[in-house]
């Protein structure tokens, strides 16, 4: 499984923890108060050591057989599972394995009809069973195989859900990147469409004055020969471009994004014209003249952001700063947010619906940067490009991957996993060991009634001490201590309950005194 394969040391390590955690009840000292009606309980243990070790081995793959195993320990030593015998961290353990591990439930149901039924045919078999002890078999079925493996089958779920949920991720990731290179190569058609403007327009100044010249009066006829062929190559040159760009282009993009001759300030003062509160604050025009691919890109960021700025922040002041930085322009658009009360349209759908990777994507082949975000007050586009002819194309930023976010999330989920639970778990565990030690000296403190019975008065206390327990109860209120006595001892009665309890007081070194009193309160 996968929290196996991340555990120190991989999947040997975890079953050899886990071997060591379900065996390790094996090794506590017996209940003075519990005795085992199956078979004798120290063989028992001696034999569940290496067949609880087989069932971690094979739980992995066989998980029904391995929750079977300690299944089988347990009514063996006791046909209703009584869980002092110290199996009962292996059927909690394996039965929530069996949950998380195994998909099918009809073989995990038929394993806990089958321990009920093998329990309630022992019990009628037993001579002293009675109906409280089918109840207890039934609590102790529910309680440590039926509940751990509703547990198991829950965390089952819950992990096949999230990876379902992943995969989805993953998959649409797929999707958005390739949406992202188709965008970027439209992108790239649309910058062929502008230098085809261009370069179309030289092309043919070539082949009008190559014509020019060849009819020239003081031509010379090799001059005519090689303007003709001049005029020929430059026609020839624009038709193959035209062919190309035509190939590149979209069926619906028939024109090219910047009308001949139109620049930014062109651009403001139309957006201006059409209601859009727009303020231009040009420091970069005054200079030297900007590359052809610089100039172009320029005109696309502002183009796309006084667009994007129309579309989702309607009304809100747009303010456009061009300047120059050391070796780049830079360009940035600023919106505010929109007017209280103003509900932006709907955007429209466009060729893309994507238009700042286009934009990006634009921007980089021309060996600059884009940076698209929110602000405070409303939303800015910021690029930098070079304002050097030649700058090669600036390489495309790696976009983080659902599996890294992933790693993150379950990064950030085990930190608050360990503070959300951690404590919490450890403070519960110091509570039931506490609870465990408390019980066992209840239980090491618990006088048998035969042996109760056997004691006779005027025996020597030195003989009455080997037959007692090894504790004894210690009442905050003592009963009154009968006449001429010397010293009176109190053990338990019954291993859920510190009252009533058998009271033996000895007089002069011999017991005097045996009854059954009712204690207060114990400490």
């Amino acid at each position: 499984m996968e929290y196996a394969r991340r555990f120190p040391g991989g999947a040997r390590a975890a079953d050899l923890l886990l071997c060591l955690a379900i065996t390790a009840p094996l090794l506590l000292p017996d209940h003075d108060g519990f005795a085992p009606t199956g078979l004798p309980l120290g063989w028992m243990r001696i034999a569940a050591a290496p067949l609880l070790a087989l069932a971690v081995l094979i739980s992995r793959r066989r998980p029904v057989a391995a929750a079977a195993v300690p299944a089988a320990l347990g009514l063996a030593a006791s046909p209703e599972l009584h869980t002092a015998v110290g199996f009962a961290v292996a059927q909690v353990t394996l039965a929530f394995l069996l949950g998380h591990r195994a998909a099918d439930r009809p073989p995990a149901l038929w394993l806990f009809a089958g321990v009920l039924g093998a329990g309630g045919l022992a019990l009628l078999a037993a001579p002293d069973a009675d109906f409280e002890d089918g109840g207890t078999l039934v609590a102790n079925v529910l309680l440590v195989f039926v509940l751990p493996w509703l547990a198991g089958q829950g965390m089952r779920q819950r992990a096949e859900l999230d990876r379902a949920g992943w995969q989805l991720a993953e998959r649409l990731e797929r999707e958005r990147h390739l949406v992202v290179h188709q965008a970027r190569l439209r992108e790239r058609a649309r910058i062929a469409t502008d230098m085809h403007d261009s370069l179309g327009h030289d092309l043919a100044l070539i082949a009008v004055r190559a014509g020019g010249l060849k009819v020239a009066a003081d031509t010379s006829p090799q001059g005519r020969e090689a303007a003709e062929e001049l005029r020929r190559s430059a026609a020839a040159a624009a038709r193959r471009l035209h062919e190309v760009i035509q190939v590149l282009r979209e069926g619906d993009e028939t024109a090219p994004l910047r009308p001949a001759g139109e620049s930014v300030a062109v651009l403001v003062h139309n957006a201006k014209a059409s209601g859009i509160p727009v303020t231009l604050d040009d420091l970069l025009s005054d200079g030297d003249a900007l590359p052809p691919m610089t100039e172009r890109a320029i005109f696309r960021v502002v183009q796309e952001a006084l667009t994007n700025a129309a579309k989702h922040a309607e009304g809100a002041p747009i303010t456009v700063t061009m300047s120059r930085d050391g070796r780049n322009a830079v360009v940035t658009v600023t919106n505010d947010a929109p007017a209280v009360g103003t509900t932006p349209p709907v955007p429209p759908q466009n060729a893309n619906g994507h238009g700042l990777i286009g934009l990006d994507e634009r921007v980089r082949q021309a060996g600059g940067t884009l940076h698209a975000h929110p602000t405070a007050k409303g939303f800015t586009v910021t690029a930098h490009l070079p304002l050097s002819a030649g700058a090669p194309a600036t390489p495309p930023r790696a976009a983080s991957t659902t599996r890294e976010h992933a790693a993150t999330t379950r990064r950030t989920a085990r930190r608050r996993a360990l503070h959300t639970i951690g404590l919490p778990t450890a403070g519960i565990t110091v509570l039931l060991l506490f609870m465990a030690l408390n019980d066992h000296g209840t239980d090491s403190s618990l006088l048998e009634k035969h042996k109760y019975n056997e004691l006779r008065i005027g025996e020597s206390q030195q003989v009455v001490e080997d037959r007692l327990p090894a504790r004894q109860l210690r009442p905050e209120h003592r009963p009154a201590r009968p006449n001429g006595a010397d010293e009176c001892r109190y053990y338990g009665t019954d291993p859920d309950s510190f009252t009533p309890a058998y009271q033996l007081c000895f007089t002069a070194g011999r017991l005097s005194h045996k009854d059954k009193v009712v204690l207060s309160r114990v400490g």
